[in-house]
């Protein structure tokens, strides 16, 4: 990811959390926040609920391959939290992709 940075310090995604906007979509919950910075800060979060540790790596590999793929159309300067929900287990990649886009378009991420 070019312009993407990961978000990784538990402060900084429940600070994303208390005061971010959200939205939510079947597959995807998308937390975000406008910085002064002038990168993209990216994390990705799902549950133990979820399965297995193989389970959930394979659901974060696809949600970071729809976001570096779609990247261009994300604007620079914001923190993002994308959440898996349960549904993202089995869901199509394309139907991740737009779905991405579609949740980065309500909240203003998207360009």
């Amino acid at each position: 990811m070019r312009h993407t940075v990961p978000l990784r310090q538990n402060r900084e995604f429940r600070s994303l959390y208390a005061r971010g906007k959200n939205t939510a979509g079947v597959y995807l919950a998308l937390y975000a926040r406008k910085t002064r910075r002038d990168v993209t800060r990216l994390g990705v979060s799902v549950s133990g609920k979820l399965g297995g540790a193989v389970t959930r790596n394979r659901v974060r590999r696809r949600i970071k391959e729809a976001y570096r793929l779609q990247e261009d159309l994300f604007a620079a300067g914001f923190d993002i939290v994308v959440v898996a929900r349960s549904k993202a287990i089995g869901a199509d990649f394309t139907a991740l992709k737009d779905e991405l886009v579609k949740l980065g378009g309500r909240l203003g991420v998207t360009v």
